[in-house]
């Protein structure tokens, strides 16, 4: 279905985003989806949660 799909296709809906949201609502709008997508993965596969990365406090360095 999506085989058709060019990187002149992708910039045209690139541009036509940035039109409709503006340039100041775009980084919301990619923090808010990230976030989504983080709270979906860990509800559907709640036993691959991913670890912490260890903080300096931890993990001395030498």
């Amino acid at each position: 279905m999506l085989a058709g799909l060019t990187g002149m296709h992708l910039l045209l809906v690139a541009a036509i985003v940035l039109v409709l949201f503006g340039a100041t609502k775009l980084p919301v709008f990619a923090k808010s989806l990230g976030q989504t997508v983080k709270v979906l993965r860990t509800e559907l596969h709640p036993e691959s949660e991913p670890v912490p990365a260890p903080t300096a406090a931890e993990n001395p360095a030498p």
